[in-house]
C-alpha cells in the first residue's frame, strides 16, 4: 500500500464555515475516514491477549465510518422457512456480529498540533468504546444517545497506532420484567435497527489548545426577542474570542466579544424572529478564536409552556399530530447520519400533515435534530429505556441519568426538541424515575418533561405523576381515551370525544399509540429490500399464498385491509381533535413497523413510501393544522329520518375572518347533489375549536339504498373533510321470488333435494367459523397470535349481488352491524370463490370468507354465516343486504354457481344444525 500524506489529509479536513459574506472561520480536524482492519473477537479474549499492543491478526478490510453489516463481516444468518412465530418476528440481518471488535488504523499526527491534547470523536456507537494509541489504554466510553469523544492527550507529531475496540454486548437491562430479558428497547434491538458495530457519522480527531470551549448553552427570551447564552469552558482564554450569531442565509445578525469563562453568560440583544411549525426561524451562534472556529450551534427563539390542558408555543396554543419513529431503517439496520437521510422520514411525515415525531426508546443523531429545525417539526425524545422493573438494577439507573443529562448537553439548543419521556411504557420504581424527571426540569426550563410515554402499572398509567409537564396514555381511571377499546364494542357514531374519561387531569394529554390496526402485507415491496436486512417474513408469506393457490390475491388483501385501516385512522384522528382536553396524538403508525411479529401498521411501507392506501393530500384532509369536521350520531339511516350533524373546526393555524364553510351532500355512485349549504362565523381564533353551525335535511327523496358523501369545506382554501352515510328504505321486504330463506338446515337440505333454490342463514353459534370482528387486528397476528383477528372485508361492488346493496370492495362503518353478528368461514382447500371475502391475518392465511354460493345435491345454495334473520326491522343493512341477495339468485343466468359439495361435507365442514 502506498504511504498516505495524512498532513494533507488534515489540511484538507478544515471545517469551513461562512458567515457575512466571504469571511471563513475553521476547525482544524484530521479525519478518520477511511481504509482499517478489523478483527472480531468471538471468544472476548482481545483485553486478555492484549491485542491493541501490536498489529492485529485475522482481520478484514472495512471502510469506516460504516457497520460490519455494511461491510459484509460477521457469521452469516441461517433462515428458517417454516410459518412460525420466530421466522415470522421481524426482518432478517444478512450476518450477524455481537461481541468485541478491535479496529486498527496507523494514522499521521500534523506538526501543527504539537504541544496540544488531541480528542477522538465517534458520533454513534452501540454500546461502548475503548481507544487505545500505540498499545496504551487512553480512555473509554459508554452511550446510545450520543458522541463518543475521548480525551488521547498530548500526541507527539508523526506516525501512530490508533485500536479501537467497539463492544455492542449489552451493557444494562433497558427491557426486563421478572420473567425475561429482551431487547426491545430501540436504542439496542434487532426488531428494527439491529444490533450493529461499526463507528457512524462524525469520526475525526481534534487538536484542543491550552483553551477549551466544551458546551454553549442557549437560552432564548420569546418575549424580548433576546437570547443569553452560557460558557462551559476548563478556564479563560488567552485570546480574544468572539461570538457570532448569523441566520439560515449565512447572514450576520450581531457580533460580540466575550471572555470564555467557564459559566459565563452572555446577553445578547436582538429583534430575533421566533421559530414555529409555520416559520422555523433557525439561527447559529459560532464562537471563534482569530479565524479558528472554536464551537458552532444552532437555536431557535422558541418558549413551549402549558396552560392547564393546553400546549402553548411562543404564547399560542398547539396540536400535536405525531407518529412514532422506532429506529426502523431495513436498508442499513441504522440511522442515517446525514440530512438527506432524515430529509426522507421529515419530508414524508409533513406530506401527510404531521409536525410531531416521537422517538420510541432512543435518541436520533444531530442531523435529525437539524433537519427537524429547519422543518418546525415538534420532537419528543426519550431515554433507552422500556424497563418493566426500573430501579431494579442500580448501575442501569446510574447509566440512564448519565444518558438523560447528555441529551440535554448534546441536542438541548435545537428549538425541534421540545419534549422528553424517560422511556416507553415504564414500571416499577416510580420514585427514581419522578426524582429523575424533577432533577432534569431543575436544570433545563425549554422543554416539557414526563414520567413515561405511557404505563401499564396501576394507578401510574391511569393519571399523571405530580412532576408530569405533560402526560401520555391510553386511557385514565375513567376508560379509553384511544379507539382501541371503542371502535369493535360499540356501534360506529361520530359525535363522541373521550372528555368524560378526561375531565378530572390538568395537564396536556397526548394520546398513546393510537391506530394499530394491521394491513396485509405487500408482497412487492419484497423487491426494495437490497440492503442488510432480508425480508425473510414476506418472503414466508407469499410462500405460503403461493402454495395455497392464492398469491394472485395479495394486492387485494392489502388494498382491502388498508382500506379498512384508512378509516379506522380517521375516526382515531378526528376523535382526538374533537377532545377538549386532549392536546395531540402518536399514532403508532404512519408507517410499517417491520418487527415485533411483523407489526404492519403502517398507511405507508417501512421505507416512508406509499402503499397506494391513501395519498397525502387525502390524509391532509383530517390531519392538518385546520380540519373542517363534522359530528352526526351514526352511519347508517332509514330515508323516514332526517339528518342532523354539527359543523365544526380545529384551528391551530391562523385567525381566520369571516370564514365561509360549503357544504354538500351528494350520491357517491352517480355524484348527483341531493342537498347544500353554507354556514359561517364572523371569525374563528387560532388554537380553537369552534361549533359553525347545524345542517339538517330530509333523507326522504332517497327510495333505494344509497350511499351519501358529505364534504365540508373552507370556502377558497383546500381545507376540506368528507364522511359517508348509508341511507336505505324504512319499509324493506323480501322480493317476490321462489328462494326458501331458512335457518333450519333440515328445511333448507330439503328444499336442496328437489333442485330449489336456498338462501341458508343459520344462528351464528350454530356455525363452525370464527367470531366476526369488525376492526382488523390489532398490533400483529404473529406478536398477539390468540387473538381472533381477521383483516377486512373483499368483494366485487360489481357483482350481481350487490346490485341493490352499495358498498366498496372493502369493509366501511354499514358493515359494521353485519360484521359483529357473523362468523368468518373456514373454506380450507376449497376453489369456492366467496362473494364476500374474509381477509384472514398473514399468520395462518386461511381460505375465508362468510357469504358462499355452490350446488349442492340438486339444487343452488347461498350460504351466510352472517345473521340475515334476525331483528330485520331494526336492521336495515342486514335487510337491505338479503333483499339483494334474493334478487340475485331469482334470476337463474346470474346465479348459477360452479362449485359442488355434498350433504355430508356441507354440514361436516359448517357444523349446520
Amino acid at each position: 500500500m502506498r504511504p498516505i500524506n495524512y498532513l494533507i489529509i488534515a489540511l484538507l479536513s478544515l471545517q469551513l464555515f461562512s458567515c457575512n459574506g466571504n469571511k471563513q472561520y475553521t476547525q482544524e480536524t484530521l479525519s478518520l475516514a477511511g481504509d482499517w482492519k478489523v478483527a472480531l473477537d468471538y471468544d472476548k479474549v482481545g483485553k486478555d491477549q492484549k491485542w491493541f499492543l501490536s498489529d492485529l491478526k485475522n482481520t478484514k478490510d472495512i471502510n469506516l465510518p460504516s457497520t460490519l453489516d455494511d461491510a459484509g463481516i460477521g457469521e452469516k444468518t441461517k433462515l428458517g422457512n417454516e410459518v412460525n412465530q420466530d421466522n415470522l418476528y421481524q426482518l432478517s440481518r444478512e450476518r450477524s456480529y455481537i461481541g468485541p471488535a478491535w479496529y486498527q488504523k496507523e494514522i499521521e499526527v500534523p506538526s501543527s498540533w504539537k504541544g496540544k491534547s488531541i480528542s477522538i470523536l465517534m458520533e454513534r456507537v452501540i454500546w461502548t468504546s475503548e481507544v487505545y494509541v500505540d498499545g496504551k489504554l487512553k480512555g473509554s466510553h459508554n452511550s446510545l444517545i450520543g458522541q463518543h469523544k475521548i480525551d488521547l492527550g498530548k500526541l507527539t507529531p508523526g506516525k501512530h497506532q490508533i485500536t479501537i475496540c467497539i463492544d455492542n454486548s449489552r451493557l444494562h437491562h433497558l427491557f426486563s420484567d421478572e420473567k425475561e430479558i429482551q431487547d426491545f428497547a430501540h436504542a439496542y434491538t434487532n426488531t428494527t435497527q439491529i444490533i450493529w458495530n461499526g463507528i457512524l457519522g462524525d469520526f475525526k480527531l481534534i487538536p484542543v489548545g491550552d483553551y477549551e470551549l466544551k458546551n454553549i448553552t442557549v437560552l432564548p427570551n420569546v418575549k424580548d426577542k433576546n437570547i443569553d447564552f452560557k460558557v462551559s469552558s476548563n478556564g479563560i482564554s488567552q485570546k480574544q474570542l468572539e461570538y457570532i450569531i448569523s441566520d439560515s442565509q449565512e447572514q450576520t445578525i450581531t457580533r460580540g466579544k466575550l471572555t470564555g469563562v467557564n459559566k459565563e453568560i452572555v446577553s445578547v440583544k436582538g429583534d430575533f424572529k421566533t421559530w414555529d411549525e409555520f416559520d422555523p426561524k433557525v439561527y447559529t451562534l459560532q464562537v471563534v478564536e482569530g479565524n479558528e472556529l472554536l464551537y458552532t450551534t444552532n437555536f431557535g427563539i422558541r418558549e413551549i409552556s402549558t396552560q392547564k390542558n393546553n400546549l402553548m408555543l411562543n404564547g399560542h396554543r398547539i396540536f400535536l399530530r405525531g407518529t412514532l419513529e422506532c429506529a426502523i431503517f431495513p436498508l442499513t439496520g441504522h440511522p442515517p447520519m446525514d440530512k438527506e437521510g432524515w430529509a426522507k422520514v421529515f419530508d414524508s411525515a409533513k406530506a401527510y400533515g404531521l409536525n410531531h415525531l416521537r422517538f420510541h426508546s432512543w435518541c436520533p443523531p444531530e442531523d435529525a435534530f437539524n433537519v427537524a429545525d429547519s422543518m418546525g417539526f415538534y420532537i419528543q425524545v426519550e431515554l433507552p429505556n422500556w424497563s418493566l422493573e426500573y430501579g431494579k438494577f442500580p448501575e442501569m439507573v446510574k447509566w440512564e441519568r448519565q444518558e438523560a443529562f447528555k441529551m440535554l448537553e448534546e441536542y438541548g439548543n435545537h428549538p425541534s426538541f421540545c419534549f422528553m419521556s424517560m422511556g416507553n411504557e415504564l414500571e416499577g420504581n416510580f420514585d427514581a424515575l419522578t426524582t429523575l424527571v424533577q432533577d432534569l426540569k431543575n436544570t433545563d426550563q425549554r422543554r416539557l418533561f414526563t414520567t413515561s410515554s405511557f404505563s401499564f402499572e396501576q394507578p401510574h398509567g391511569t393519571v399523571p405523576e405530580k412532576v408530569d409537564d405533560f402526560w401520555i396514555s391510553q386511557w385514565t381511571k375513567k376508560g379509553w381515551i384511544r379507539g382501541q377499546g371503542v371502535f369493535d364494542t360499540y356501534s360506529p357514531t361520530f359525535d363522541k370525544n373521550y372528555q368524560a374519561n378526561m375531565d378530572f387531569i390538568e395537564v396536556p394529554v397526548i394520546q398513546h399509540e393510537i391506530g394499530q390496526y394491521s394491513v396485509y402485507p405487500n408482497l412487492e415491496e419484497i423487491k426494495k429490500y437490497t440492503g442488510n436486512l432480508i425480508p425473510n417474513n414476506f418472503n414466508i408469506v407469499k410462500n405460503d399464498l403461493e402454495k395455497k393457490g392464492r398469491l394472485n390475491l395479495a394486492q387485494k388483501y392489502l388494498e382491502a385491509s388498508g382500506q379498512l385501516a384508512k378509516i379506522l385512522y380517521k375516526e382515531e384522528i378526528e376523535r382526538a381533535i374533537k377532545t377538549p382536553a386532549i392536546t395531540g396524538f402518536q399514532l403508532l403508525d404512519l408507517h410499517d413497523f417491520p418487527g415485533q411479529g411483523t407489526a404492519l401498521v403502517g398507511l405507508l411501507d417501512a421505507f416512508w413510501d406509499s402503499k397506494g392506501i391513501i395519498t397525502g393530500p387525502e390524509f391532509r384532509q383530517f390531519c392538518s393544522e385546520l380540519v373542517p369536521l363534522l359530528s352526526f350520531p351514526k352511519a347508517v339511516y332509514t330515508n323516514a329520518e332526517n339528518f342532523k350533524g354539527k359543523v365544526e373546526v380545529a384551528n391551530y393555524w391562523k385567525e381566520v375572518k369571516n370564514p365561509v364553510f360549503e357544504w354538500e351532500a351528494k350520491k357517491k355512485a352517480s355524484g348527483e347533489i341531493l342537498k347544500n349549504g353554507a354556514v359561517t362565523k364572523d371569525q374563528i381564533g387560532q388554537g380553537t375549536f369552534n361549533t359553525l353551525g347545524d345542517i339538517e335535511f330530509s333523507l326522504s327523496e332517497i327510495k333505494e339504498p344509497t350511499e351519501l358523501q358529505i364534504e365540508v369545506a373552507l370556502k377558497g382554501t383546500d381545507y376540506r373533510n368528507h364522511w359517508s352515510i348509508w341511507v336505505y328504505p324504512a319499509k324493506q321486504q323480501d322480493p317476490k321470488s321462489d328462494v326458501i330463506v331458512t335457518s333450519d338446515w333440515g328445511k333448507a337440505q330439503k328444499e336442496l333435494a328437489k333442485g330449489g333454490k336456498v338462501l341458508f342463514t343459520p344462528a351464528i353459534k350454530s356455525i363452525n367459523g370464527i367470531e366476526g370482528k369488525f376492526v382488523s387486528v390489532f398490533w400483529s397476528p404473529v406478536h398477539f397470535p390468540d387473538q381472533p383477528g381477521t383483516m377486512g372485508l373483499l368483494m366485487d361492488p360489481k357483482h350481481e349481488a350487490f346490485n341493490h346493496f352499495p358498498t366498496d370492495f372493502h369493509t366501511n362503518w354499514q358493515w359494521w352491524d353485519l360484521c359483529k353478528k357473523s362468523k368468518s368461514l373456514d373454506l380450507g382447500d376449497s376453489k369456492i370463490t366467496p362473494i364476500v371475502t374474509v381477509v384472514d391475518n398473514f399468520y395462518k392465511n386461511r381460505h375465508m370468507g362468510n357469504v358462499i354460493e355452490m350446488k349442492v345435491g340438486k339444487g343452488k345454495l347461498l350460504f351466510s354465516s352472517i345473521d340475515l334473520h334476525s331483528d330485520l326491522e331494526k336492521r336495515p343493512v342486514a335487510q337491505a343486504l338479503r333483499t339483494s341477495l334474493m334478487d340475485y339468485m331469482n334470476d337463474n343466468s346470474k346465479f348459477n354457481p360452479t362449485y359442488e359439495m355434498s350433504y355430508n361435507e356441507f354440514k361436516k365442514s359448517f357444523k349446520a344444525k
